[in-house]
């Protein structure tokens, strides 16, 4: 076989096949085409093996989802241990919606409620811990935790549903929409079109961090009304 000046054959050589790859593959499939365009077959051609290959890997389409989202949520910035619980659950928060915008396809599927990755594990039990160690009642906590998540899902969801992504195309939208609008019939929405949405600079990804912060100060009031363990 021939070699090269620097000795090799010249024969490329494959990457090993693992689960990391599979799941990095995968998430990049859904990424580009969405969760719909990620299918075994259209994952092996993009692996370059057969896709039965890659049940050596994951045992089924499921345990290939439940991955993907476990590798999410290895990217979420956990709380850290000498943060007030405030500033960890809005850097968590921010970190999640950040997470979620780079994987609009991870809005749909949840992590498995039986079987789920050590990353999702790693990064419940942190924020719980964080809530439980600041004063929160295991209720309070765990009504903090439902709240925040479903605020940072509900949100992430509506954004990815937007027609609009830059100031521009929004700034084009909402001139279609005031002219469609008679203002007598409709003078708030007209009103805050206008005067908000139309402002230089606006962003609806600028509305999150506000309702994040009423979210943390309602459940600031709450822990301190609640009753002693």
């Amino acid at each position: 076989m021939r070699t090269n000046p620097r000795g090799d054959t010249g024969v490329k050589r494959r990457t090993r096949l693992d689960r990391d790859r599979v799941l990095r593959s995968a998430i990049s499939l859904a990424d580009t085409g969405g969760i719909e365009a990620l299918t075994m077959r259209r994952l092996g051609e993009e692996l370059g093996v057969e896709a039965m290959s890659i049940y050596n890997h994951v045992a089924n389409k499921d345990d290939l989802l439940h991955g993907m989202i476990d590798a999410v949520f290895g990217e979420i910035d956990l709380p850290s241990p000498g943060d007030h619980w405030k500033t960890a659950m809005r850097k968590r928060a921010l970190s999640f919606r950040e997470a979620l915008s780079r994987h609009p396809w991870a809005t749909t599927l949840k992590d498995s409620g039986t079987n789920p990755g050590p990353a999702t594990l790693r990064h419940h039990d942190r924020v719980i811990g964080t809530l439980r160690n600041s004063g929160f009642s295991i209720p309070l906590a765990a009504h903090a935790f439902s709240a925040i998540d479903s605020y940072i899902y509900g949100f992430a969801m509506q954004e990815k549903t937007l027609p609009f992504h830059t100031e521009e195309e929004t700034a084009a939208m909402a001139q279609i929409l005031l002219a469609q609008l008679p203002a007598k019939e409709y003078p708030y929405l007209v009103e805050l079109t206008a005067k908000h949405v139309l402002q230089p600079g606006y962003s609806y990804g600028d509305e999150f961090p506000l309702g994040l912060d009423l979210i943390l100060d309602g459940l600031e009031r709450a822990r301190g009304e609640q009753s002693p363990n």
